[in-house]
């Protein structure tokens, strides 16, 4: 079974990694990795591969950036030829971004069967980017791996069959509970003044790269200013992502003092952070999933999200842009009262496994349907005279 496992962006190398590991424990799976270079740091992309040993790409695209229609324009342009070349059985992708769909649709153009992980998932706004490439993507798909009940049932109101959707849990937390004994051993902390005698000090972490956040100067210096009234409480680190770093650039305050913002950190270094944090504030989506896997109270600073289990079973709350909202939440936080959360069913660090042995079923499945409809073929359709020809001229056979 040959597969070719799509990643675009940063975010993506978390969900693929325990998917490649997986496979790799099937010899009858040849799997290969594009990257389309959607989004590619160099630097930050080698600490990603090195420190979860993830395979150099077998082929990168190198599209870099661009607006949403020029850079799914030309990844459709890039992969075709790759897909063509290799042949594979099917394409995974993971997550939302550009790259997702349009590997998605390169594929169903050629007749490949399609892999969508983190399937169902919906906000619900159409404004969001993201958005469009996820139910695009499950329009498309074969096979729908699902990390939490609603996205069934979203699927299904989508019009999307149940034998094609598969409830597996989430590989999120399959790279979470992987790789966070090895973050334990980072030194960020210290690197950054908040410890004390070797124990952590409390902080805060925040991250913001959604365009409706940052995109709009209004919108990126109100959200600022409030989360600097925060961070004279707390420390707020803030790995700044390569977006956001352009918006701030542009704005008069951007670099506010009561804010710790630092480049962005290697997978292990965030995950460290994450698991040591007081709270997160963020616009990420599957930062609230690994919050939630974590126990960290979490600050979602949206007016919606597509992981809604987050907020009913988990550690999240979407407080949106409202001053008021944010700082109450930080209060809750800050004065023990943040309700615990618990861990969702299925999050359990085993759905990579899971999702291999689907694929792998299902593989079978098709094989044998078409060892069966050969045998016909060659058998029973000639004794029925189904070939155009009669049955007598091949002797009866």
């Amino acid at each position: 079974m040959k597969i070719i496992n799509i990643i675009g962006a940063r975010p993506n190398l978390v969900k693929i990694a325990p998917l490649l590991r997986e496979a790799k424990r099937h010899p009858e799976i040849h799997s290969l990795l594009v990257h389309t270079g959607q989004h590619y740091d160099e630097k930050l992309s080698e600490v990603f591969f090195q420190q979860m040993g993830i395979p150099e790409p077998d082929v990168n695209l190198e599209v870099g950036s661009g607006s949403q229609a020029w850079q799914t324009a030309e990844i459709l342009k890039r992969i075709e030829p790759i897909l063509i070349e290799h042949s594979p059985d099917l394409v995974l992708v993971v997550g939302d971004v550009n790259s997702t769909l349009a590997a998605s649709l390169a594929a169903a153009k050629l007749g490949i069967h399609i892999a969508h992980v983190e399937a169902g998932l919906r906000s619900f706004d159409r404004n969001m980017p993201e958005e469009i490439n996820r139910v695009l993507t499950d329009a498309l798909a074969d096979y729908l791996f699902v990390t939490e009940p609603e996205a069934v049932e979203n699927l299904i109101r989508e019009g999307r069959s149940r034998q094609n959707i598969h409830f597996v849990g989430n590989v999120i937390v399959d790279a979470l509970r992987q790789y966070l004994p090895l973050a334990q051993g980072s030194r960020l902390a210290g690197e950054l003044g908040l410890t004390k005698n070797g124990a952590c000090l409390p902080f805060a972490v925040l991250t913001l790269h959604r365009p409706a956040n940052v995109d709009s100067a209004v919108a990126l210096e109100g959200l600022l200013k409030t989360i600097g009234a925060v961070a004279r409480r707390l420390p707020v680190i803030f790995p700044v992502h390569p977006r956001t770093q352009k918006r701030l650039e542009g704005l008069r305050n951007g670099n506010r003092s009561e804010i710790r913002m630092i480049p962005p950190a290697s997978y292990l270094d965030f995950l460290f952070l994450l698991s040591r944090a007081k709270m997160v504030l963020t616009d990420s989506g599957g930062i609230q999933e690994e919050t939630t896997a974590l126990g960290v109270p979490c600050l979602t600073l949206r007016e919606n999200t597509e992981r809604p289990i987050t907020v009913t079973e988990g550690t999240n709350q979407v407080v949106g842009q409202d001053a008021n909202k944010i700082l109450s939440a930080v209060d809750a936080v800050l004065a023990g009262k943040w309700r615990g959360g618990r861990i969702p069913q299925l999050w359990d660090g085993h759905a990579a496994e899971r999702i291999v042995a689907v694929l792998l079923h299902e593989r079978s499945r098709d094989t044998k349907q078409q060892e069966k409809l050969v045998g016909i073929t060659k058998t029973d359709l000639y004794q029925i005279g189904l070939d155009g020809h009669s049955p007598a001229k091949f002797g009866g056979c």
